[in-house]
């Protein structure tokens, strides 16, 4: 059974690799309705759920292009998207390309903050390289 995020999302991408902000823009659109709807839980879920597709892998140079593609879209989105939401997008439409990407939850303690990340291969793909020194990793999806 196919998720809401990916039910809004596969028409628009097809086959092609999903670098494209106008994909991203819709993405977030959904990925903003599930949390609305659903809450976290719901946008979780379906994170983890997503499937990583069967095609060849996307290089690199892809993987930032899908990146870029999120960052440009959230530019342009009505609402501020949130690091989770963000990461959950960029999450899924790499799977969507072919890559093992986890989003990764943490938290630090002082201030408290909750923030959100992309890995491929344990390399942070969507922040700054060193995220994982100022926070500690509660979960990856």
């Amino acid at each position: 059974m196919s998720s809401q995020l990916e039910t809004a999302v596969a028409p628009v991408v097809g086959h092609s690799l999903p670098a494209s902000p106008v994909v991203a823009f819709f993405a977030l659109a959904a990925a903003h309705i599930i949390m609305k709807f659903g809450g976290f839980h719901r946008l979780y879920d379906t994170v983890r759920r997503w499937p990583v597709s069967k095609k060849e892998p996307a290089n690199g140079e892809q993987v930032a292009a899908v990146i870029a593609a999120v960052d440009r879209a959230g530019r342009y989105y009505p609402k501020h998207a949130l690091c989770l939401q963000r990461s959950a997008v960029g999450t899924c439409l790499l799977r969507m390309a072919g890559v093992q990407a986890q989003m990764v939850m943490g938290c630090r303690k002082i201030p408290f903050r909750g923030h959100a990340w992309v890995e491929v291969n344990g390399a942070v793909v969507n922040d700054k390289p060193n995220v994982q020194v100022y926070y500690r990793v509660l979960d990856r999806c």
